[in-house]
């Protein structure tokens, strides 16, 4: 009896085989669906330079948008091979989830109520908060800003965290909130404010595009980090893409991160060090 139980439940589990493989043959990863249609579909915004924005010619440019290039030379060897998906910062997530795109790359921080509902590359950005003084100020860098005391005003975007992110790097300080970028900005030149509060990333293009007129206070606090975002569960999709990054910021794909991040950042990146690799030191 037992002999008989034993060859009825084995040649059970052997006809469930054929169904178990056909199961598997049809769960592809996002990499093979992508190679099949040949083009990446990429979702980032258009509005914020230097991240995504349009040239003079109606051209999507920006630091996220060259990361999809470098993402679609690693595919199909050609950077162009790609068709960009513009949507709101609200949608990040969930045209991921609805694979409405294959990726998004659009400064988007990584965080751990985020990395619940997708799955995050490997970095290919830090941001921080950075203070930036006109060219001509008074005050020479941070360490004067911070001398002066409540003698200075920095001007900083609205939110109920603005005070208080001021004021870790200058507890004294005052602080004019203002409703847009371009507010505190306007605040920084008419005077209004001695320095503006604001991305490591925005100072940096707006002294790129500006040549002598503002400078870096040469201090930055509160970093985050930014990545790409894909659907979870795929672990083929995202080990292509984490090393398609990995290698245009320490390898073959060098040159086009570095001049990406000169062009957008104003900034010379140093080449990777040949031999024993950088990422284990």
């Amino acid at each position: 009896m037992a002999k008989r139980y034993f060859i009825a439940a084995t040649l059970a589990a052997l006809s469930m085989l054929p169904s178990l493989s056909a199961n598997a043959q049809e769960t592809k990863s996002k990499l093979d669906e992508v190679l099949t249609r040949g083009h990446l579909v990429l979702g980032t915004g258009s509005t914020n330079a230097p991240w995504h924005f349009k040239s003079v010619d109606d051209k999507l440019q920006g630091f996220d948008v060259d990361m999809g290039h470098i993402i679609a030379k690693a595919l199909f060897n050609d950077p162009e091979k790609i068709e960009f998906v513009n949507q709101s910062s609200d949608a990040r997530i969930p045209n991921i989830t609805t694979d409405k795109v294959d990726i998004t790359c659009q400064f988007m921080t990584v965080t751990g109520e985020r990395a619940q509902q997708i799955a995050f590359t490997i970095p290919y950005y830090r941001e921080g908060v950075g203070l930036m003084l006109k060219g001509d100020s008074k005050y020479a860098d941070y360490a004067a800003l911070k001398a002066a005391g409540s003698a200075v005003t920095i001007s900083v975007l609205q939110n109920v965290y603005a005070e208080s992110m001021v004021h870790a790097a200058l507890p004294e300080a005052k602080v004019d909130q203002y409703e847009s970028v371009d507010l505190i900005y306007q605040a920084l030149e008419s005077g209004r404010a001695d320095a503006a509060a604001t991305d490591q990333s925005s100072l940096a293009w707006y002294m790129t595009q500006n040549p002598g007129r503002y400078k870096d206070a040469g201090y930055g606090w509160n970093p985050q980090t930014y990545a790409c975002g894909v659907k979870r569960g795929d672990q083929d999709w995202l080990n292509f893409v984490n090393t398609a990054l990995h290698e245009a910021m320490t390898g073959v794909e060098f040159d086009f991160y570095a001049k990406s991040f000169k062009t957008w950042f104003g900034k010379d990146l140093t080449p990777p060090q040949i031999g024993f690799p950088v990422e284990f030191k």
